[in-house]
């Protein structure tokens, strides 16, 4: 009688372990919106834009608000935790800006891809009432490193444009 008990209540424990298990070793290799929005709160250097995809010879004139994208390198970006940020041009190149523009903000899971989103801040709006903004791919983020991956257009076909930073 406890034999067949015993043999009765291990295939249910067996089976439960095993869903267990590989529930936990898919949750552990998927990355959430939530999660990466720890990895990448905090300060970062933005050291390298590149470009995957584009022939040598094309040139991608502005991203952001119209900047050209080699006045982005060394910029410092601060994305804390309440989702108010800034970002920091330094680039002295000719026709590059400077200054610092204050954003806002977040990560969010597009069809399988986290996304790092923000909106540039103007003076007396409220984020709520700001309706452009940018969304690209963030492809990583740990303790020294973040990239993001943006999606351009070029002769009818997809190519990004690679984003590098470094944690200060």
């Amino acid at each position: 009688m406890i034999k067949q008990l015993t043999r009765f209540l291990m295939v249910p424990v067996a089976a439960m372990l095993l869903f267990s298990a590989c529930a936990s070793q898919q949750g552990a290799s998927a990355p959430t919106a939530s999660g990466m929005k720890k990895n990448a709160t905090g300060k970062w250097t933005l050291n390298n834009v590149s470009y995957e995809g584009l022939p040598s010879t094309a040139k991608i004139k502005t991203v952001f608000s119209n900047i050209p994208p080699d006045c982005l390198q060394g910029s410092n970006w601060v994305l804390p935790s309440n989702a108010y940020g800034s970002y920091t041009l330094n680039a002295t190149g000719a026709g590059c800006p400077t200054g610092t523009q204050n954003i806002v903000w977040s990560t969010l899971n597009q069809g399988g891809q986290i996304m790092i989103q923000f909106k540039e801040l103007a003076d007396g709006v409220k984020a709520k009432n700001i309706t452009d903004g940018y969304r690209v791919e963030l492809q990583s983020a740990d303790n020294a490193s973040m990239t993001w991956r943006a999606p351009v257009s070029y002769e009818g076909k997809t190519a990004y444009i690679i984003y590098s930073f470094s944690r200060q």
